[in-house]
């Protein structure tokens, strides 16, 4: 410490000491250091602040006053937690005086949360902060795969977790290759060791999978596994990872980062590897299944083969059919044309003949006859006018002649015109059955009706 000097004052003829600020903080420094050697203060943080040189620095305050804090880097580093703003704290220190500002401050040697451990409290802000990151989302977990090859294993060589493992391993799928990589689970380098382990086997391409974890104990001997670096190596891992750590009920972030949390090692090793009895079961069932189902199949093809055969004989006894048949309807068509002009020729004959039957017809004679009586009874009219100067004989003689070729002297002789509709009925066909006929006799004449007609 230094000296103090005296000055006199005039004003006052008396002798008094006059400080330096220099002087004077030092001499605070100095009480504080010789009353208070140490104290523990209870406050909230406000204005917490990481330095680039690794000191964090905050304020403590309550409800009525407030005290500037400085954690160093050397003591900072031993923090499980991060401080932050609103965290109430209990902060064990030394009081100290910064020169530069003139202002008194705590410099901060241990930090804990109030109602609340420091290694709970770190672990609750590293969960936060990595779920934030995404490490937690389900959608990155990759599932483990079926049948594995090979196991990786991070733990510590000695102790029971991995004996059970290997063990279990061994029992539920035998022929398995295991490789472990030895680190430490706790204290100093223990996260350093656990990363490289990790890393080990994703670089390597050695393992199907890892599993990564050691057996019981506290929060403090698990808290490796709660590490960030632990954290990071476990999600970028090349191949899926599952964590063993710890007993059923201990939670680290280790479980929330891998792909697969298993209560336990001994857990781990049956969630790696299928049992390989089940497996064995699930095969022969499997060949049972194939096997009837096969039978099944080979039966159902039989089936469908003997329907197909029966089908394609129908089917080309049809195709052989039907073309017999088409040839039929061309044979049929061909006689029709055939029989169809037979019938044209047949009846242009039957025409012709009866055209010619009809000129032969004694009906038709008569009318005939009968129109011919009535021109040349004209025709003797005339010339019986002209001629009345003539002789008798003669006349009489011209007449006799012509009443023999009277049509009315042919109906004496039993024959008769018929009629239908006015129309000369020459031909049966003239005169369908049913119609109604006019018959001129050589004395009279009917009304007559056609019962029935034909050729003959």
């Amino acid at each position: 410490m230094k000296q103090t000097t005296f000055e006199w004052s005039s004003d006052w003829n008396l002798q008094r000491p006059i400080y330096s600020v220099s002087q004077l903080t030092a001499a605070i420094r100095a009480l504080f250091e010789e009353s208070l050697p140490e104290v523990w203060v209870a406050g909230e943080i406000s204005g917490a602040r990481a330095a680039p040189s690794g000191h964090v620095y905050f304020t403590l305050k309550d409800d009525a006053a407030q005290l500037k804090c400085a954690l160093f880097k050397s003591s900072a580093r031993f923090l499980r937690f991060k401080p932050q703003d609103g965290l109430a704290v209990v902060a064990r220190g030394r009081l100290d005086v910064y020169e530069a500002r003139g202002e008194y401050q705590l410099i901060v040697e241990h930090l804990e949360p109030r109602g609340f451990g420091a290694l709970q409290l770190a672990f609750e802000q590293l969960k936060k902060k990595l779920a934030e990151q995404g490490l937690f989302d389900a959608e990155r977990k990759r599932p483990l795969p079926r049948f594995p090859r090979r196991v990786g294993i991070v733990t510590s060589p000695a102790g029971a977790a991995i004996q059970d493992m290997i063990s279990i391993l061994g029992r539920r799928w035998p022929g398995i290759e295991v490789r472990l990589f030895p680190v430490l689970v706790q204290g100093a380098g223990s996260v350093e060791e656990v990363c490289r382990g990790i890393e080990h086997f994703s670089e390597s391409g050695w393992a199907d999978l890892v599993i990564v974890g050691r057996g019981g104990g506290s929060m403090e001997d698990l808290w490796t596994f709660n590490e960030e670096p632990v954290a990071l190596a476990i999600a970028a891992c090349s191949v899926p990872v599952i964590s063993a750590v710890g007993h059923e009920t201990d939670f680290t972030i280790a479980d929330f980062v891998a792909d697969l949390r298993a209560p336990t090692p001994s857990a781990a090793a049956e969630l790696a590897v299928p049992d390989q009895s089940v497996v064995l079961a699930a095969m022969d069932e499997a060949d049972a299944r194939l096997t009837r189902a096969a039978r099944y199949r080979v039966s159902r093809e039989a089936e469908r083969l003997a329907e197909r055969g029966t089908d394609r004989a129908r089917l080309i006894l049809e195709r052989r059919l039907g073309r017999a048949g088409q040839t039929v309807d061309d044979m049929m068509e061909r006689v029709g044309e055939l029989l169809r002009a037979e019938a044209v020729a047949r009846n242009e004959a039957l025409e012709a003949l009866a055209r010619r039957l009809g000129r032969l017809d004694v009906r038709v004679q008569v009318v005939e006859g009968q129109r011919r009586w009535e021109r040349l009874d004209a025709v003797l009219m005339e010339c019986g006018r002209r001629l009345a100067s003539g002789p008798r004989a003669r006349w009489e003689a011209l007449k006799a002649r012509v009443e023999a070729l009277s049509p009315v002297e042919i109906l004496g002789r039993g024959y008769a015109i018929v009629e239908n509709e006015g129309r000369l009925v020459r031909h049966w066909q003239d005169a369908p059955q049913g119609a109604q006929v006019a018959v001129r006799l050589a004395v009279g004449s009917l009304k007559a009706r056609v019962e029935s007609t034909g050729p003959g």
